[in-house]
């Protein structure tokens, strides 16, 4: 947070009304950027999500053609859970993010 030395920018010691707009517009902007930074977040964890669901088969295959049945047997055997706890993850993404535009729009 700004201190009162910072905010006070004429040094007369009191925050005047267009101080106050400086530092409503400060606060304005570090709100977007955060908004921002949280949405680009969000999406680049769904689509990391979305390449877990697309690569986890080939994982699968490839411990299998390697020869290593056990974990070919275990990955498999995951795959139930992963696949339900994933597509919560991404339509849970696509919900909130059909809300929040629904929510703007109106």
């Amino acid at each position: 947070m700004t201190s009162f030395e910072e905010a006070d920018k004429d040094c007369n010691g009191s925050i005047e009304k267009s101080e106050w707009d400086a530092l409503l517009l400060e606060d304005k902007r570090r709100r977007l950027e955060d908004e921002d930074a949280h949405r680009d977040q969000t999406r680049k964890m769904a689509w990391f999500a979305l390449w877990g669901m697309l690569l986890y088969p080939f994982g699968v295959v490839a411990t299998g053609a390697l020869g290593l049945d056990n974990a070919s047997s275990i990955i498999g055997s995951m795959a139930s859970v992963y696949f339900v706890s994933v597509a919560g993850v991404v339509s849970v993404f696509m919900g909130v993010t059909n809300l929040a535009k629904k929510a703007v729009s109106k």
